[in-house]
């Protein structure tokens, strides 16, 4: 089921003009400093073997933020149906390194990846009564037309890239199995 499920993410997310990139942990640093405008500013991955290149700040200042043109960020989940990435709010910043900037290349696991909406409020659930957790659903770049014609940006990333990690023995067992819609 997996294969179909992130057959369905890849096609989601190019519907939205989302640029993708694919590997394994070991190349996720070539991946991201293929994908990341300078200057690059990121936060903890939190993925075995994921590594992030030299020149992205992890510790970025307010300055340093404002001045970004990418944050690098860990998606928590990707639900397949919508091309929506699971950003959660932490302390380490992932939020606003997510918002703040033109582009937001963000990292996940493909063993990540849940077939629909149903699969991730089963995720989030728990996570926000037990942990108390704040998380962002983020559906490609930011985009209104509030303002009369299309406007990228307004109130988040102009550009979205996904770094998918594969691994030949994920551990798809971490998030829930698909439910019907």
């Amino acid at each position: 089921m997996q294969a179909s499920t992130t057959a369905t993410f890849l096609d989601r997310l190019d519907s939205l003009d989302v640029a993708v990139s694919e590997g394994t942990p070991d190349a996720c640093a070539s991946l991201i400093d293929a994908a990341a405008g300078d200057p690059a500013v990121g936060t903890p991955l939190d993925i075995p073997g994921a590594t992030m290149p030299d020149r992205v700040e992890m510790n970025p200042t307010v300055e340093e933020l404002r001045a970004a043109h990418t944050g690098v960020t860990a998606g928590a989940l990707g639900i397949a149906s919508y091309g929506s990435v699971a950003i959660e709010s932490d302390r380490a910043g992932t939020e606003p390194v997510s918002l703040f900037v033109d582009r937001n290349v963000v990292v996940m696991r493909e063993a990540d990846i849940v077939p629909g909406m149903a699969d991730a409020f089963a995720w989030l659930g728990p996570r926000a009564r037990e942990e108390d957790i704040d998380v962002i659903l983020a559906t490609g770049p930011s985009a209104t037309a509030d303002m009369g014609g299309l406007v990228r940006g307004a109130h988040g990333p102009k550009e979205v890239h996904v770094v998918l990690l594969s691994e030949e023995d994920s551990n798809a067992g971490d998030v829930p199995e698909a439910d019907d819609e």
